[in-house]
């Protein structure tokens, strides 16, 4: 047994060192200019922040076009707009908010929804699935 407990301690460790284990990304949070977004898709080639925001209404299909509008809210991966690492896999957006409630999303690719793993909190997005939910204080 404690041969085992050993091995899986060693392995746990050759991983980390490895960056086969990826860090966890905070939750938004303040940062100089608004509140930081961050995503971890590697794979991906656009990632809007979607949600509703006044100036977002869910890229604008919440708006009576209901057309998604890739330019809205747009993340980088490119050093830019509060990104650390061009290139990561990492994709970031500083976005102004005023205080209050906020429910969110991340769209990958302009056709995958999918929720914040790291967010605080979460609710029902009225479509089986789960929004993000974030309070500025």
């Amino acid at each position: 047994m404690k041969k085992a407990i050993v091995i899986l301690v060693i392995a746990f460790m050759v991983a980390c060192s490895m960056n086969i284990i990826k860090k966890r990304l905070p939750p938004p949070f303040p940062e100089k200019g608004g509140i930081k977004f961050q995503h971890d898709a590697p794979s991906s080639r656009q990632v809007n922040l979607a949600g509703d925001f006044p100036d977002n209404q869910w890229v604008g299909t919440a708006s009576s076009s209901g057309r998604f509008d890739d330019r809205i809210d747009q993340m980088y991966d490119d050093g830019t707009h509060g990104d650390d690492v061009a290139g990561d896999g990492i994709w970031t957006l500083i976005k102004t908010l005023t205080p209050g409630r906020y429910e969110y999303k991340f769209v990958k690719d302009r056709n995958t929804w999918v929720t914040d793993p790291n967010a605080v909190g979460s609710a029902d997005d009225g479509y089986g699935g789960k929004n993000s939910v974030l309070i500025v204080k």
